[in-house]
């Protein structure tokens, strides 16, 4: 539909400037790319409208008359029928004519389809952007919100790829501070003296070591109900701990190699199971000192200031808004005692990234949480003078709430990333073996995980990224409605009526003569929306959100179950159009196919 679209957009612009100088009205020309194009909300008002509404106020007439003046000029369109209805120029497309260009595109583009946009180009062709999300601390496993970050940002950069941006995925892993020293402190107080690792426990690394962060704080608080057992004094010697790691001590920093690595390895484990990957890993540990010789470089040239008590700050009044600094209008870059603070290391490792890669744009995908936190650094990042600072964005999503509320890890809390996932591999397992599917899908264990991961990915992406989102575990396994396994469904259905009009001995056709007969209201809805997918892949590489793909592909395979309930391909009584039929089914399974890759949910070919 893009082809149709742009060439009704020049035709319309044509007819309005034509319009204008027949009446006579002194106006500037309008051009092509101005014009608005929408899909007809009901067929029989034809298949695209282009609103006059905004010319009313330049012509100084009401919308329909517009449209009707615009209409009557247009004769002879070759892409079908024109007609005004009320303030809108609409077209009823000649099915043929648009069909055949879009579904050979399709067949010929295969994977790359939704790449190229109607002048045959990737629409983000040279641009180079650097994407960071997950960002785990190394004294903890990934937890259902690093879910949604890890989706977010996976899907955004297949997404952006997809749209032929040079992509480069980064992790920025948390692994110094004084919540590592916790999970180190608990290590040696009831692990190290028994000789315990992960290993000699059966324990992922990364269990282990959030297992100790749980333990820290229980031995902090004391028993609930008992105060005399509560250990204050602990906060102290973890602050104690962190200073002996800047220092070197080279106990703490063996220890603290060991338990990051530990941590860093189930990590990545969980990493490969999901299907998330990155080109680089920044460490804190490697980050954070380059960014307090930036801010002494600033204090210098004055773009900062010395406070009273000897810290260094930067005036945020023309962006603090309504943010927590709101009264002073200042933000602490370096305490008085010189140590670095959390958005300093950001400014280091901003710089490093971009020494690094020569990026065009840096995407943060980080909860919306950290709205203030970003607004200060693209600003701290300009007032530094680099040029490439106003190329920073935040991608600020909601936050992942549980039935019983938020998650908190300190408290043993958290739902776990691959707990969660065992358990509705575990439940998707449950639900193959009940519809005694176990043997027909093949490896019914592969089956389920790919199930599990494509219901949990799809239930995070399909939702606009700010929204905050209750996880409803069970519905989100509903093998009906907007869920992943609905896709996984309909494309392992799709895939199995190719294989019975195969062995019914149906051909595919794709000859202008067959497509053309392709004219059933299901069908020509199917098509305009294959049509449409290209579009839907650019917006939602522009707008980062992927949610517009996640609609899309549900859409699709809505439309596609419509089109063979009405539209038989074996039983279609012509040759030529069960072919057509089939080779419509082909085309649309490919599209599908292409959009679950982009919202990480796993085609299947059984199920």
């Amino acid at each position: 539909m893009a082809d149709a679209k742009t060439e009704f957009k020049e035709i319309v612009a044509k007819a309005v400037n034509e319009f204008i100088k027949q009446k006579g009205i002194d106006a500037e020309e309008v051009k092509a790319d101005s014009i608005v194009v929408q899909n007809a909300p009901n067929p029989e008002m034809g298949d695209l409208g282009s609103p006059m509404f905004v010319f009313a106020k330049s012509l100084r007439m009401a919308p329909p008359q517009i449209a009707s003046g615009v209409a009557e000029l247009i004769k002879d369109c070759s892409l079908g029928q024109i007609l005004a209805v009320g303030p809108y120029v609409n077209i009823k497309l000649d099915k043929a004519g648009a069909a055949a260009p879009i579904l050979a595109a399709v067949a010929k583009q295969g994977k790359e389809y939704g790449s190229y946009n109607q002048q045959g180009k990737k629409p983000l062709d040279g641009r180079k952007v650097m994407i960071e999300f997950s960002s785990p601390n190394t004294n903890k496993p990934l937890h259902l919100g690093h879910i949604r970050n890890d989706a977010l940002g996976e899907s955004v950069s297949r997404i952006l790829k997809a749209a032929g941006a040079d992509v480069y995925k980064v992790d920025l892993i948390n692994n110094r501070g004084v919540h590592i020293c916790k999970s180190m402190l608990a290590y040696k107080m009831f692990h190290e003296a028994k000789g315990e690792t992960p290993e000699s426990l059966g324990m992922k690394g990364d269990h282990f070591v959030g297992q100790c962060y749980v333990e820290f704080d229980k031995y902090l608080k004391g028993e609930k109900d008992k105060p005399e057992t509560a250990h204050p004094e602990a906060n102290q010697m973890a602050e104690e701990m962190l200073i002996k790691w800047e220092a070197g001590d080279p106990e703490v920093v063996a220890l603290w190699k060991k338990m990051n690595e530990w941590d860093f390895e189930g990590v990545k484990e969980t990493y490969d199971r999901t299907g998330i990957s990155f080109d680089k890993y920044y460490f804190e540990s490697e980050t954070y000192l380059k960014g307090k010789g930036e801010i002494l470089k600033g204090l210098e040239k004055g773009v900062f200031f010395k406070a009273e008590d000897g810290s260094v700050r930067i005036d945020v009044t023309d962006v603090v808004g309504k943010g927590k600094d709101e009264d002073n209008h200042e933000k602490v870059l370096l305490r008085k005692d010189g140590t670095s603070v959390y958005i300093t290391q950001d400014i280091g490792t901003a710089i490093s990234r971009h020494d690094d890669w020569a990026f065009n744009q840096l995407v943060y995908v980080v909860a919306s949480e950290q709205n203030y936190h970003f607004k200060i650094l693209f600003h701290i990042l300009q007032k530094l003078g680099f040029e490439w600072a106003n190329k920073l964005y935040h991608l600020s999503y909601g936050l992942v709430n549980l039935p019983n509320g938020r998650m908190k890890s300190r408290e043993g809390t958290v739902v776990d990333a691959d707990d969660l996932i065992d358990s509705l591999h575990a439940d998707a397992l449950e639900a193959i073996k009940e519809r005694g599917r176990d043997e027909q899908v093949g490896d019914a264990d592969e089956v389920a995980e790919k199930v599990a991961l494509g219901a949990l990915h799809y239930y995070m992406l399909q939702a606009t990224p700010i929204k905050d989102m209750l996880f409803n575990p069970a519905e989100s396994l509903s093998f009906n409605g907007n869920t992943g396994p609905y896709l996984q469904y309909m494309g392992a259905r799709i895939n199995s009526i190719l294989g019975k009009a195969s062995e019914a001995g149906v051909k595919s056709d794709s000859s202008d003569e067959a497509v053309a007969l392709l004219t059933a209201p299901d069908e020509w809805e199917l098509i305009k929306l294959l049509g449409d997918y290209p579009v839907v892949v650019e917006k939602a590489a522009e707008n980062l959100d992927p949610s517009a793909v996640a609609a899309y592909v549900y859409e699709t395979a809505k439309a596609f179950s419509k089109f063979y309930q009405t539209c038989s391909i074996v039983n279609a009584g012509d040759a030529k159009l069960a072919g057509a039929r089939l080779y419509l089914a082909e085309c649309t399974l490919q599209v599908i196919k292409n959009g679950m890759e982009l919202v990480l949910v796993p085609y299947l070919e059984k199920m």
